[in-house]
């Protein structure tokens, strides 16, 4: 982690003088006061400083984008990056030119990157960050699909009065399955099979 160790007349000007070496904000860093000032004998010989160690907390976002930059820098994509953290969910959008190579087909790259990422965001945290990465509004555009793709099978399910079982899908899609059709008066779904092939199943009640 990037720190400093920064003197002052009292704590807030020590810490100070480290912030503006840092170039950030007091939200950023975690701060630990080595040492109190002192005044001395008649408030002038044997004078101490304050001194503080000032340490620069790497958000989520901050090491995703960093993560991201290193990986497309080997790729040699010219890319941006934008994080936005709501509670314990951290949305990475990626901007570009070209996007589909990110995207993979039915975002089988976009998961695997997001999967990567997730792994650098969560490393020696306590608490789990749920990271979602999109490009060109990839995500809301599968969901939709997804919904209308549930909602056609359930009726072929009924129809013919037998299981339809999907292809394979990750978590996040089946979820989107489960959730259409969970209040669905003719059909219920359930999920078969280990990961990386387990699929959704629309079952006739």
């Amino acid at each position: 982690m990037k720190f400093t160790d920064k003197t002052g007349k009292t704590v807030e000007e020590a810490v100070k003088n480290a912030l503006d070496e840092l170039k950030v904000v007091r939200d950023q860093v975690e701060i630990e006061v080595i040492e109190e000032p002192s005044r001395g004998i008649l408030g002038f010989f044997g004078t101490k400083p304050a001194k503080v160690r000032v340490t620069v907390i790497d958000s989520p976002g901050d090491k995703a984008i960093e993560f991201l930059k290193n990986i497309f820098k080997d790729m040699n994509i010219e890319v941006q990056c934008k994080t936005q953290q709501k509670g314990d969910q951290l949305e990475v959008e990626i901007i570009g030119a070209d996007m589909g190579i990110l995207i993979g087909r039915r975002g089988q790259t976009l998961d695997s990157l997001q999967y990567l990422v997730s792994l650098v965001v969560n490393k020696d945290r306590d608490d789990y960050i749920r990271v979602v990465l999109d490009t060109e509004g990839y995500r809301q555009k599968r969901e939709q699909t997804l919904i209308r793709l549930a909602n056609k099978l359930a009726s072929q399910a009924r129809i013919k009065r037998k299981d339809i079982i999907l292809e394979p899908m990750n978590p996040y899609e089946r979820r989107i399955i489960h959730a259409t059709l969970q209040n669905h008066p003719y059909v219920y779904t359930k999920s078969e099979g280990e990961e990386p092939y387990r699929k959704v199943v629309i079952v006739a009640k």
